[in-house]
């Protein structure tokens, strides 16, 4: 089984990333120019989320999307969702 994170180390989440208020998650919104880039982002989102085995719950309209992780098997937040949370902000960065 996937351990939970502990206290310690959910007190450095990932920039722009928040706890889920009522749940152990955590949750990022992000806007883009237009539904067609953000959509573009999604993909790439949903490409490198398959590659490490975990899929994000989502939310899009339009030109933003808000994206929540949480790791089901763990029944709870865990490493995996800060390491997939790092890289969709290396994709969200210029």
């Amino acid at each position: 089984m996937i351990p939970c994170l502990s206290e310690a180390e959910r007190a450095s989440l990932p920039q722009g990333w928040a706890m889920v208020e009522g749940r152990d998650a955590i949750t990022r919104g992000f806007r883009f120019a237009d539904f067609s880039e953000a959509w573009g982002f999604m993909s790439r989102v949903a490409l490198l989320a398959e590659a490490q085995g975990h899929h994000p719950e989502w939310f899009n309209v339009w030109n933003r999307v808000e994206i929540t992780l949480t790791t089901h098997d763990a029944g709870g937040l865990s490493a995996r969702d800060i390491a997939l949370a790092l890289a969709i902000n290396a994709l969200a960065s210029p």
